[in-house]
């Protein structure tokens, strides 16, 4: 499946936008590009194991909350980082 990264996440993948992962949960994908992109996942999931606050996660055009969403080869995956400042 196609997972879109970010702008401010593209150092971890060599400036690609777009990069392609397997796995059955959103967990799973995440994983699998951690170990292609090591550092990725850590600035995506907590040490407790759930989606960072500032980030954002939609599967296809549904936002998903949890690394246990299921999830098809077909799907489109978008990582989104929330702005902040002052």
């Amino acid at each position: 499946m196609t997972v879109h990264i970010p702008s401010a996440l593209r150092s971890y993948t060599g400036q690609k936008s777009e990069v392609e992962a397997e796995g059955r949960t959103l967990g799973e994908v995440l994983s699998a590009l951690d170990r292609r992109y090591p550092g990725l996942r850590f600035r995506i999931i907590t040490e407790q194991d759930t989606i960072r606050a500032h980030i954002r996660i939609f599967v296809n055009d549904t936002q998903e909350q949890t690394l246990e969403a299921p999830l098809r080869p077909d799907d489109q995956i978008h990582i989104i980082c929330a702005l902040s400042g002052g």
